[in-house]
């Protein structure tokens, strides 16, 4: 399974990005998709998850804010990150957790950061 994801970039506090992602590869399942993000100096941390069933997980500081979607037919994610603060501002992931195989257990999966940068 690789990720590949879109989006980010430069912006200021209070406006709008939209990050995707797309699953492509051998897939034989994926469970849940999402998006984690690492802020300089700090560990990477969850900011939203959704499963195939459609469970939504955010982190607190994302609730209200971000919107996480996913078309389990194409495989992708995205997430819709409104009034974004300057701690928003962090290297986002693509995750996705499942298997290339049915003989295989369902693994992480991670795609490249994609920068976000929100000035104040």
């Amino acid at each position: 399974v690789q990720l590949q994801a879109s989006g980010g970039g430069l912006v200021q506090a209070g406006e709008s990005l939209r990050l995707s992602c797309a699953a492509s590869g051998s897939i034989f399942i994926i469970n849940a998709m999402g998006w984690f993000r690492q802020a300089p100096g700090k560990q990477r941390e969850l900011a939203a998850v959704i499963t195939s069933g459609g469970t939504i997980n955010y982190a607190d500081s994302a609730k209200g804010r971000f919107t996480i979607s996913r078309d389990n037919a194409k495989n992708t994610v995205s997430l819709q990150m409104n009034s974004l603060k300057p701690e928003d501002t962090a290297v986002y992931y693509c995750y996705a957790r499942g298997s290339d195989s049915y003989r295989l257990p369902s693994r992480d999966y991670w795609g490249q950061g994609t920068l976000v940068t929100v000035s104040s």
